[in-house]
């Protein structure tokens, strides 16, 4: 069955980066359109950035030129790239792949 797991998160300084994972088994994420999303407390969620199975990718105008979503085809894996981190951007992420997602993991960027 079709799995999700996040990993990458943790508590970071404003300007700083992280690179987010997304290992996904039972299916090859080189044929999925794949989806990172994020929700912070009290906010509604954000779909953050996308990558076609045909690998365009789509960026939220709140994360264009500081994050990048990209994927691994060898290691079945979707990653996010996130530089320049603010504390907007303290959310839980998760990665979706149709009505499928991970638990998602908690990025904090706080000094």
């Amino acid at each position: 069955q079709v799995q999700l797991v996040e990993s990458g998160g943790g508590l970071v300084q404003p300007g700083g980066s992280l690179r987010l994972s997304c290992a996904a088994s039972g299916f090859t994420v080189s044929r999925a359109a794949m989806n990172w999303y994020r929700q912070a407390p009290g906010k509604e969620r954000e779909l953050v950035a996308s990558i076609s199975a045909g690998g365009s990718t789509y960026h939220a105008n709140s994360v264009k030129g500081r994050f990048t979503i990209s994927r691994d085809n060898t290691k079945n894996t979707l990653y996010l790239q996130m530089n320049s981190l603010n504390p907007e951007d303290t959310a839980v992420y998760y990665c979706t792949m149709s009505q499928n997602r991970g638990q998602g993991t908690q990025v904090t960027v706080s000094s």
